[in-house]
Order: structure tokens, then sequence, then C-alpha cells
């Protein structure tokens, strides 16, 4: 057993009750410097996409030269976001900033986790543990990041400039954009935990390498069919650049399925 002193229940209680109190502080902290910075942190990050110079259009542009395929290239040159509520704008900043400040203390969270738990593991299962809280830090931002900078900008140049007459122009409340934004990035986000998932599932027997391998066929479909609702494209490039990471995803918890399945063994 570990060789740390054995702790009664209340004892652990009163451990987990700290855990929390830290996280809400380190939370509260992070959100009101986020708060304080709204110029930076709105204009320069959460509207970015918006404009029509954001990093991913001009690189797609510049794609569409090299290549000569003029569609590669975003239309977007300026998305209208508006506010028709009085209080909305603060509202949305001080949302806006307790949801980037639960993002930003994310590793913080695992970590204060991993040493609640860590206790009451044996050596091996510290390792595993460990192990688990890195993967799952490192591919929840991965799949942050890939929303940000792919996803979200792909689906709002395409919503942006669908019309379903000129008569009607595009103009976005602001409460739509922002729960678009960060609700697009936090479910990709969860999303990429699919092979700790996996991993996990594996360990406990309810999922097998040959399970995942015969529905092969069958993700890929699926990972079409969501990446046609996340970006509701005619581009096929811009529907592959979509699904093509998912796709690995699925790929990759094949790889951790089977190397949980070795271990077992």
């Amino acid at each position: 057993m570990p060789a740390d002193q054995p702790k009664s229940f209340w004892e652990h209680l009163e451990v987990l009750r700290w855990v929390i109190i830290r996280i809400l502080l380190v939370t509260a902290a992070l959100a009101m410097v986020i708060f304080m910075c709204k110029e930076t942190v709105f204009t320069r990050i959460v509207m970015a996409p918006c404009r029509g110079d954001f990093a991913t259009y001009r690189l797609l542009c510049r794609m569409a030269e090299w290549t000569g395929v003029a569609s590669l290239c975003p239309s977007l040159q300026q998305v209208s976001v508006i506010n028709i509520n009085l209080a909305a704008q603060l509202m949305v900043h001080i949302s806006t900033s307790c949801c980037l400040a639960l993002l930003a203390a994310f590793p913080y969270i695992v970590a204060e986790g991993w040493h609640f738990l860590r206790p009451a593991l044996y050596e091996r299962e510290r390792r595993i543990l460990l192990r688990g809280c890195v993967a799952c830090t490192l591919l929840f931002f991965a799949g942050v990041v890939l929303s940000y900078f792919l996803i979200f900008p792909l689906t709002l140049n395409f919503l942006g400039n669908y019309q379903v007459s000129p008569d009607v122009v595009n103009q976005l409340s602001l409460n739509s954009y922002i729960s678009s934004l960060i609700g697009l990035t936090l479910s990709t986000g969860a999303v990429f935990e699919m092979p700790v998932a996996a991993y996990c599932l594996a360990r406990t027997g309810v999922l097998t390498y040959a399970m995942l391998a015969r529905a092969r066929k069958v993700a890929v479909v699926v990972c079409l069919i969501l990446a046609a609702i996340i970006t509701p494209s005619t581009d096929v490039f811009t529907l592959m650049v979509v699904a093509l990471p998912v796709y690995l995803l699925y790929e990759l918890s094949l790889l951790v399925v089977r190397r949980a399945e070795a271990t077992k063994e």
C-alpha cells in the first residue's frame, strides 16, 4: 500500500474541500485578470475571427494562390455583430471571462485532481493516472486550438455569408456569436478526449480493439457526417480539413485500445 499516512473519511472530505476552494480561488483570480484585459481579450482574441485579416483566412488565401483553387480563399470580409439588449454586453463580458478563466485553469484543475487521488493509488496506478492527466490536458487544448483556428472560422465564414435572399442582411447578435464560439470550442475539446475515454473503456473490458476495427468504415462515414454538420459548406477541402482530425483521433483510439489490451495480458 502507499506509504502515505491513512486518513479517515472526514479528513479526506476536508482535503477535498480545500481542493475545491483552491480551484475556485485560482479560477476567480484568472477571471478578474481576463475581465480587466477587455480590449486585448475581446478585440484581439474573441472577436478576431469576425475580421477578414484573421490568420486562418490569410493562410487559406495564400494556399488558394499557390494551388490556383480560388474557392479556398474565404469570402468573409467583416461579420457585423450587434447588441440588442441593454445589459447584454456586460453579462457577456462577465460570462466570457468566467469561461476563459475555466479554460485557462484547466491544467491546474487536472493537477489538483491528480494530487488528491495520488495517495490512494499504488505506484503503477500513479504512473497510469499521471499519463492520463497529461494526455487529457494536451488533447483538450489541441481540440480548443483546432476549433478556434480552423473549425469555428470556417463555420463562421460559411454561415456569415449564407443568404436565403439578397434582401436579408446577416447581422449576428452578440449572444449568438459568443455562445457559438464557446460551445463549439469546448465541444471540440471534449471530442478530442476520445482516446482517453477509449483507454478507460478498454481497461474495464467494455471496449475491444476488434470492436473498433470492425467499425472503421462506419467511423469514416460518421466523421464525414459530423464534419458536414460542423461546417455546412459545399467545399470538399473544408469538409476534409474538419473530418481528417476527427478520424485520426479514431485511429489513435485504436492504437490506445490495443496498447491497453496488451498491458492487461
